[in-house]
């Protein structure tokens, strides 16, 4: 199946397997390695991407789902050489140990902040119900997310 899919602002067009998950597509066909697979059940947050602007678990997107769509990855957040506010602030408050679960963190925390853009704590522990970390206990991911709110608008 051929499917045509702009990711971080790069038109992508290849013939894959009509089951073929996003996040393989994005690993495997575009070469985009920091979108983690961990659980294939929606569960772990890991391989968590924008879809227009959205996000979404790309675990349980087809690549075919998301053909005519644009696609944003941690990889396509930083501008100029400028890491992105909430990349910044991961970076600033520590917000990461082992860094599997941090790409899904960041794309999860870009959304959260573009539809909040000055969450409570509550809220930002709420908005990344779905991702899990196994390392941090989450105290510096939502200090992260709280400094990125506090630069100003944070967008993908």
């Amino acid at each position: 199946m051929k499917v045509d899919l702009t990711v971080n602002g790069k038109d992508i067009t290849a013939d894959v397997e009509d089951r073929m998950l996003l996040v393989h597509f994005l690993r495997d066909v575009a070469d985009l390695t920091a979108t983690n697979v961990g659980c294939d059940t929606t569960s772990c947050g890991a391989c968590t991407v924008l879809l227009d602007g959205e996000s979404v678990k790309s675990c349980t997107v087809l690549a075919a789902q998301a053909s005519g769509h644009q696609v944003t990855t941690v990889e396509g957040l930083a501008a100029n050489g400028e890491m992105h506010p909430v990349q910044r602030a991961f970076h600033q408050e520590h917000g990461l140990q082992c860094g599997f679960c941090t790409p899904g963190m960041v794309m999860a925390i870009v959304s959260l902040l573009k539809e909040n853009p000055d969450p409570t704590e509550e809220q930002v522990r709420q908005g990344l119900e779905g991702n899990l970390c196994r390392c941090t206990g989450y105290h510096n991911i939502v200090r992260a997310a709280l400094a990125a709110a506090s630069e100003g608008k944070v967008s993908a």
